[in-house]
């Protein structure tokens, strides 16, 4: 499997609801490398670095524990790994 890369953008209501820390949990427990942080028009901006498996869960998962009427639209672009992260941290 290739490294890989995902910057993702969640809308709806994924603030205040434990959305990053979610995600955090999630991307720890699947070896994946990354942050989340909230931006101020209310949506959450994920990176994500790891085996593209490991980044298909992670986006599933992520469906899974936030269903329908908390995430509107998901806004995916895969690109090429940087590795400058390590370990996956919420950022403010």
């Amino acid at each position: 499997m290739a490294h890989k890369h995902i910057h993702v953008f969640y809308s709806g209501l994924v603030q205040g609801v434990g959305f990053r820390y979610t995600a955090r949990g999630i991307a720890s427990r699947l070896g994946l490398d990354g942050w989340a942080r909230n931006l101020r028009d209310g949506r959450v901006e994920v990176v994500c670095e790891g085996e593209e498996q490991g980044l298909k869960a992670f986006l599933e998962k992520i469906k899974d524990e936030f269903p329908g009427h908390y995430i509107n639209n998901v806004d995916i672009s895969w690109e090429k790994p940087s590795h400058q992260t390590k370990g996956f941290e919420i950022r403010f």
